[in-house]
């Protein structure tokens, strides 16, 4: 992927990508009142895919990559506690107070797709797993941070390990952010790790994810054999969140941020 030519987008491409990021945006305002104790995860799929349907957005996820051997079987992805990412939906898993969930959504909108995830509670969270996802979440914002027109790819990872490091986590070093527009995953990686001034430069009119996997305990992930589940290795939690950004020439526009939700400071 990162050999590949970054493309940068143009004021009426990046519109597009605003209003599937919108759409992405909403999504999981829809489906937070329903992450509850006694839920499963395929209820909080089909909820997802109904009301993407409704809005006559695609999910993206559904059937990703088209024509592999092992298409993504649902239509978001849910990854409970140790489950770091790409967590498939199932019946049997249900939602135990206490748990923490990430939900990543990407609707395809008008062919450009809004890519963002969250991680919530069920119920009421253990001190570290509050901790964590605190953490995690905070660890995004300074990623988003560090995106300046002229810096360097390297500026958000650094930024990234930096914090959660200094607060007792690891980053995951096995999946990375990365472009984003009418192709679901492209040019440029974004690691949540590294050094400042390293990697490709900024420039206004890219658009990609920053998407910081936090673990509890080490870094190290091991993939099920479904080929998509992601665990940890020493089995500890896990959490994430994820943005959609998009560089502009006075500095990063968040595009799957509500607009009620845009900090006014």
């Amino acid at each position: 992927m990162d050999n590949e030519q970054i493309i940068l987008l143009s004021s009426r491409e990046i519109e597009k990508m605003r209003q599937a990021g919108q759409v992405a945006a909403q999504l999981l305002d829809y489906l937070e009142p329903m992450v509850k104790p006694g839920v499963s995860t395929l209820e909080l799929n089909d909820a997802a895919e109904a009301w993407t349907q409704k809005r006559g957005a695609k999910s993206a996820p559904l059937g990703y990559p088209a024509g592999g051997n092992n298409p993504f079987p649902k239509s978001i992805c849910t990854s409970v506690n140790e489950v770091v990412c790409h967590g498939i939906p199932n019946a049997k898993q249900i939602l135990q107070e206490g748990d923490i969930i990430n939900i990543d959504v990407t609707p395809l909108v008008d062919g450009y797709h809004g890519d963002t995830s969250r991680t919530f509670f069920v119920g009421e969270p253990s001190p570290i797993a509050r901790k964590l996802v605190e953490v995690t979440e905070e660890c995004l914002w300074r990623g988003i941070r560090a995106v300046r027109p002229g810096g360097k790819i390297g500026d958000i990872g650094a930024a990234i390990q930096e914090y959660a490091e200094a607060q007792g986590f690891s980053v995951v070093k096995d999946f990375v952010g990365h472009g984003v527009s009418r192709v679901f995953h492209t040019a440029p990686q974004v690691p949540h790790y590294g050094f400042r001034g390293r990697g490709k430069r900024i420039r206004p009119g890219m658009v990609f994810t920053i998407e910081p996997m936090i673990n509890e305990g080490i870094w190290e992930v091991e993939v099920m054999s479904d080929q998509w589940t992601a665990l940890t290795k020493d089995r500890k939690l896990s959490a994430q969140f994820e943005h959609t950004i998009a560089v502009t020439t006075e500095g990063v526009e968040v595009l799957t941020l509500r607009p009620a939700l845009v900090p006014t400071a």
